[in-house]
């Protein structure tokens, strides 16, 4: 999943990944492709994760795992790392969530125990001054329930702001007046299989 959202992120973009499977995203694109990745603790640059024998405890991602700078790269303050979010100079931010409905709100924060990050943090920033938002996660839950639906159960995150969802068996997008659009299914799959295991109506593309 990470590997095809870095294939389709375009040249020249400034893109924030968050915590979880989008930080994958970092090891998926080229050192040739000119993609400035953004992480939101405050680098600019980031590069994909080091070699276990190059890692610097001091520069990490949002989710604090280790990460390398590429060259022309930078870090700085957390506030202006937001400023660089809140005043709209990120072309894309990519997320992952618990649930995504047909009209593109996001809800990818809870508040039980149980959770690893049990607050909404920068995401709410995120998706609200991105000027895109991508979101990648698996298409179910561990027991099958359904993430793509057609409107949210847990606590919104913002509403409206999701244009593509990548999932493990499909690349969805989001389209004003449609819903879900299917532009691309894994081999093997067909639009009926995808669709048993999603509770909003999905649209073939064209």
């Amino acid at each position: 999943m990470a590997a095809r959202v870095a294939q389709d992120i375009p040249e020249g973009w400034f893109v924030n990944l968050g915590i979880g499977i989008p930080t994958m995203v970092a090891d998926h694109v080229p050192a040739e492709r000119e993609v400035i990745l953004h992480s939101e603790n405050g680098i600019l640059g980031m590069g994909p994760a080091p070699a276990p024998d190059k890692v610097n405890a001091w520069l990490v991602n949002a989710g604090k795992q280790p990460v390398t700078l590429r060259p022309g790269g930078s870090f700085f303050h957390h506030a202006d790392s937001f400023a660089m979010i809140r005043g709209g100079h990120i072309d894309l931010c990519v997320l992952g969530a618990f649930e995504v409905a047909e009209n593109g709100d996001i809800a990818n924060w809870a508040t039980s125990e149980n959770d690893s990050a049990p607050a909404v943090g920068g995401a709410m920033d995120l998706a609200a001054g991105a000027k895109r938002l991508w979101v990648v996660m698996e298409h179910t839950t561990k027991d099958g329930t359904p993430k793509l639906v057609e409107h949210c159960g847990y606590p919104l995150t913002a509403m409206g702001a999701v244009q593509r969802v990548y999932t493990n068996l499909a690349v969805v997008d989001v389209v004003p007046g449609r819903g879900f659009v299917v532009r691309d299914i894994v081999p093997g799959l067909s639009l009926a299989d995808v669709q048993a295991k999603t509770s909003a109506k999905l649209h073939a593309d064209g």
